[in-house]
């Protein structure tokens, strides 16, 4: 996974919501459409690799799986890996 895949899935616990809609994602590139549509293609990958759910009218959720690997992610961040 890439540092914007890993950063999509960090969002849901740091902005302690089990949903988030596609708007709220965008946050992790930025304003620039360039940005917004990496994010787009991240949110892709990571529902074709079931680390993300789609819940409709464009919401997303994290798999137990992206949990666990934005959580190892954030141990990392952490330690400075």
């Amino acid at each position: 996974m890439d540092e914007l895949q890993l950063r999509v899935l960090s969002m849901f616990d740091e902005l302690g919501k089990s949903e988030l809609d596609l708007h709220e994602l965008f946050e992790a590139g930025g304003n620039d459409p360039e940005a917004r549509r990496a994010v787009l293609n991240a949110v892709e990958w990571l529902v074709g690799r079931g680390l993300l759910v789609e819940r409709g009218n464009d919401f997303y959720a994290p798999t137990d799986a992206g949990r666990e690997a934005a959580g190892v992610w954030r141990e990392r961040q952490t330690r400075g890996d």
